[in-house]
């Protein structure tokens, strides 16, 4: 139910965002850019950039919800919680002896019962977001709720609450949870920032925070660069020789849908359960994209340029370095930026045996014991991390291989 409350707020926002943006926009004037100068858009891919204002305000979508689910005191508004007060209900009994016997139960969900017992009244006191069992006194049992019979298996609605009766007789009582999440699922905004300068200042598991964070760098990259160094070679003499091609084409396309998890066992009997495992996995996992990336590119190289070089001259050496290598130089940057991407998601499953430290290890290690937020700080700065490599590459891409897209 939470979820689909928040798909649906979700698609809500994203929809109204869209028409006011676009309302202000007609308001404010055309633009006058490149792409408005384009008489056809639709279709072309060159004329669709990113829309930083919806960048934006998709970032503030993503966090007024987290913020509205959680009951964060960051955001102005929040969804229903969990009921939090006094309720009660009336019920009738039949005692031991068969006598019959009446009452009130009065419920105090999420605060403190008081000492004093009005009357003869049940006094249940009910975590926030949790089920209590009642016990009637005298060992009574339930027959009818505010008037409505009840029976084993069967549920009542009653104020701010269910009250269900277990297959032994025994009452029990669930108070509204409402839709907002509650912390084991899913901790506040607050909550993770505040456990982020907890361990950024004390660290965790014996290790800084940076100190995490850079043991998973260290390893991403290393993996990386060794896959590339392997896998660029690889691909180009994929994409000129017939023979290599052959060779290790079997190779490559058998190993590329195989998951990188799926290869811990044989990495760990391999390479033991340290550093090397943990690398080899990583370089395994970036081994094939750079491979397909560097065919690709070779393959993809025009023709008529090759046709162009040959016609003046040009040595296969010569052709090698001025025609294939920046021409598909495009195609091997976005494989490295889908190789880094595979490499972080793997590293949390390399940190998975015997880690001393590193952001996968800090992640599973706090899953063990419940700490959500600890887990979702990880996701998070994982997150944020491998976008602003992403965003390097992609400068990267911008300086050295300023002619991509040119024919």
């Amino acid at each position: 139910m939470t979820g689909l409350a928040i798909l649906v707020v979700y698609a809500a926002l994203f929809a109204g965002a869209a028409l006011l943006v676009g309302l202000i926009r007609r308001r404010v004037g055309p633009r006058n850019d490149f792409t408005s100068l384009k008489t056809v858009t639709f279709g072309d891919e060159s004329a669709i950039t990113p829309d930083r204002a919806a960048s934006v305000i998709s970032i503030l979508v993503v966090f007024l919800l987290w913020g509205a689910f959680t009951g964060s005191r960051l955001v102005p508004f929040h969804v229903p919680g969990p009921f939090i007060g006094q309720t009660g209900f009336s019920y009738q009994a039949t005692g031991p002896e068969g006598q019959p016997v009446t009452g009130r139960v009065q419920i105090h969900a999420g605060v403190d019962a008081p000492q004093e017992v009005p009357g003869d009244a049940v006094v249940a006191s009910v975590p926030r977001g949790r089920d209590q069992l009642i016990q009637l006194p005298g060992g009574a049992r339930a027959d009818s709720v505010d008037g409505r019979p009840i029976a084993p298996g069967d549920s009542l609605r009653v104020d701010h609450g269910t009250v269900s009766m277990t297959a032994k007789g025994t009452l029990s009582f669930a108070a509204d949870k409402g839709l907002q999440m509650e912390p084991i699922w899913l901790p506040s905004p607050e909550a993770v920032a505040a456990r982020f300068a907890e361990i950024a200042q004390s660290g965790y598991q014996n290790f800084t925070l940076w100190g995490h964070l850079g043991a998973s760098l260290l390893r991403v990259l290393a993996g990386f660069a060794l896959g590339s160094l392997v896998g660029i070679p690889l691909g180009y003499a994929m994409g000129l020789s017939g023979w290599f091609r052959g060779w290790f084409d079997p190779i490559v396309e058998f190993m590329r849908p195989v998951p990188p998890l799926a290869l811990i066992p044989l990495v760990i009997i391999w390479f033991g359960i340290w550093e090397t495992g943990k690398v080899v996995l990583l370089f395994l996992a970036a081994l094939w994209v750079m491979t397909i990336a560097a065919r690709a590119g070779v393959s993809g190289v025009n023709i008529t340029k090759v046709h162009a070089a040959y016609s003046l001259g040009a040595s296969k050496w010569q052709l090698l370095r001025h025609v294939i290598l920046p021409n598909s130089l495009p195609e091997i940057f976005t494989g490295a930026r889908v190789a880094m991407g595979v490499c972080w998601g793997t590293v949390v499953a390399a940190e998975l045996v015997a880690a001393q430290k590193g952001a996968g290890m800090m992640i599973i290690a706090a899953s063990k014991f419940q700490l959500t937020d600890i887990v979702l700080m990880g996701i998070i700065l994982i997150g944020i991390i491998g976008y602003a490599i992403d965003v390097i590459m992609r400068l990267a891409e911008q300086k050295l291989v300023p002619w991509k897209g040119q024919s």
